[in-house]
């Protein structure tokens, strides 16, 4: 089963060093997700939710974490 608070995570966890660190790891552009999937991505939880995030942005699938946005400001 999968576990949606990577996908919640990915909305509101922060790159932690590099290129684009400071940005939320949502906003990376896909070709630095690619060229990551190329080098290796990092161990842990960050490498899994990088991961995750090059395989949504390559297939298309980011209006997935929009419904996640949406449904989460509902909640506030």
């Amino acid at each position: 089963m999968p576990d949606p608070s990577i996908l919640k995570g990915l909305l509101t966890t922060k790159m932690p060093y590099g290129k684009y660190k400071g940005y939320v790891l949502r906003n990376i552009p896909e070709y630095y997700l690619v060229w990551m999937s190329q080098q290796g991505f990092p161990s842990g939880k960050l490498g899994m939710m990088l991961a995750t995030l090059y395989e949504i942005k390559l297939n298309g699938l980011e209006y997935l974490l929009d419904e996640i946005s949406k449904a989460e400001r509902k909640h506030l």
